[in-house]
């Protein structure tokens, strides 16, 4: 029997962790993959207080190293399906009595070829993340909606020159955003386009794109793509309750389920990034603590 079972050992799971352990709670954190989340593929960390520049495969292995060292254990298990006290996995079952949902997110990829191996040399789903890497260079974001619009206004004010690739004739976003973007002088929409391959031996150096029954290349040095973001827990059942694009419905990091909580991106916010997602598993543990001190 465990206290706390965290599901996943990203950033938001390994703080959960550590402020869980340090409440001399019995903790289990299961990770179906590699510790740290999408950080890892980020070479540089410039936004995390503290650090001027990491890479985020060492801010991972920081919070994972310290989560180990006060007594949490992480097993590598891919979670089936979760009721309110047991956690079921490829390889156990668990009986626990809180549960923590920091389960994390997929941003949706384009699918075309290679792409996974750009990814730091050009490529990113996350412009705030990683927008600086790219002043007075010329890039394209891909996407029509919100997130989308929001990445472009971003990025107008550190690129030279950006380019948008819609797959249809307009956005998708608020009105006051397309308009804002509409507005800017360095900004060049391109309709009715879809990004075919990406180009360039070490770095991006350009993009094939298909517009007008016809192929182009676009010369870019970064390539963003905002196309959607895709909750990553299709074991949860119908009991936890889900907004209408799959995120756990919360607003401080607890769910309908008074011993289930929930940190970082798999969860209702507008901010999603490192400190949001650390500071999501401190408030979750601690209310975690919190239910086990009162039942």
């Amino acid at each position: 029997m465990y206290d706390v079972i965290i599901v996943g050992a990203g950033m938001a799971g390994l703080t959960a962790g550590i402020y869980a352990a340090r409440g001399k709670m019995k903790v289990l954190i299961l990770e179906k993959n590699v510790y740290g989340g999408q950080i890892i593929n980020s070479p540089h960390v410039e936004n995390y207080p503290g650090y001027s520049d990491i890479s985020g495969v060492s801010l991972a292995k920081e919070f994972y190293d310290q989560a180990l060292s006060l007594g949490c254990e992480i097993s590598y298990e891919t979670v089936k399906s979760i009721e309110s006290h047991v956690v079921k996995t490829d390889k156990n079952t668990y009986q626990t009595k809180t549960i923590i949902l920091a389960t994390g997110l997929q941003r949706r990829k384009l699918g075309i070829p290679k792409e996974a191996s750009y990814i730091g040399r050009g490529l990113s789903y996350c412009a705030t993340c990683d927008g600086r890497f790219f002043k007075d260079k010329t890039v394209a974001v891909v996407g029509g909606g919100n997130t989308a619009l929001e990445d472009i206004l971003y990025l107008s004010h550190l690129a030279t020159k950006v380019y948008v690739i819609l797959r249809s004739n307009q956005f998708r976003g608020d009105k006051i955003l397309v308009e804002r973007v509409k507005h800017c002088p360095n900004v060049q929409i391109v309709k009715e386009t879809v990004v075919k391959e990406i180009i360039g031996d070490s770095q991006i150096e350009a993009i094939k794109v298909f517009s007008n029954q016809e192929d182009k290349t676009i010369e870019v040095q970064g390539l963003f793509v905002a196309i959607g973001l895709i909750p990553d827990h299709a074991f949860l059942d119908s009991f936890i309750d889900l907004d209408e694009s799959g995120f756990i419905k919360s607003s401080d990091c607890t769910t309908n389920i008074p011993n289930i909580f929930v940190a970082g991106d798999a969860r209702t916010k507008n901010l999603r990034q490192i400190i949001t997602a650390a500071s999501d598993g401190a408030i979750a543990a601690m209310k975690a603590i919190e239910y086990l001190h009162k039942n």
